[in-house]
């Protein structure tokens, strides 16, 4: 019953709403292929190492940057495969450059309460983040990933 209710829920969406859930569906099965393969040979897609892009970002691109997190954090409960926190800001990173809209991906570490290295991923565009920020200040940073507009990949 409760799969009968999305599925009339995502029938009777507007058009741009499906096709943003649909567009981050496919983004979040092209990233979880990416994070399957050696890091070193994934890194060159992601941007500029080590540096980041503005905090500053345009207005009219704020509700944008809300409805493509909003896309992300909805379809990666729906994927059959493991749809992280690195894989959503890989797809989000994606989704944002498809808009020629920059973003930077971050990249840190921290312990667990037993003392076991962990690791997170979130990406922010502008001043918004989005994906990653509810765990994001556990982490030290590590690595970042600045996509500018001019970015190609």
């Amino acid at each position: 019953m409760i799969l009968f209710r999305k599925i009339k829920t995502f029938i009777f969406l507007d058009k741009r709403k499906k096709n943003l859930l649909i567009e981050a569906y496919v983004f979040l099965a092209w990233a979880r292929i990416l994070k399957s393969k050696q890091f070193s040979k994934v890194a060159p897609l992601l941007g500029t190492h080590m540096d980041e892009t503005s905090f500053e970002h345009r207005p009219s691109d704020q509700t944008l940057l809300r409805n493509v997190s909003d896309a992300i954090y909805i379809m990666s409960d729906y994927t059959f495969w493991e749809s992280k926190c690195l894989v959503k800001a890989i797809a989000g990173m994606k989704m944002l450059q498809r808009r020629h809209i920059e973003s930077t991906l971050y990249l840190g570490t921290a312990k667990d309460e037993t003392g076991i290295m962990i690791a997170h991923a979130w990406l922010r565009s502008g001043a918004l983040y989005i994906t990653g920020a509810e765990e994001m200040r556990r982490f030290t940073i590590v690595g970042k990933f600045a996509k500018q507009i001019s970015d190609n990949g």
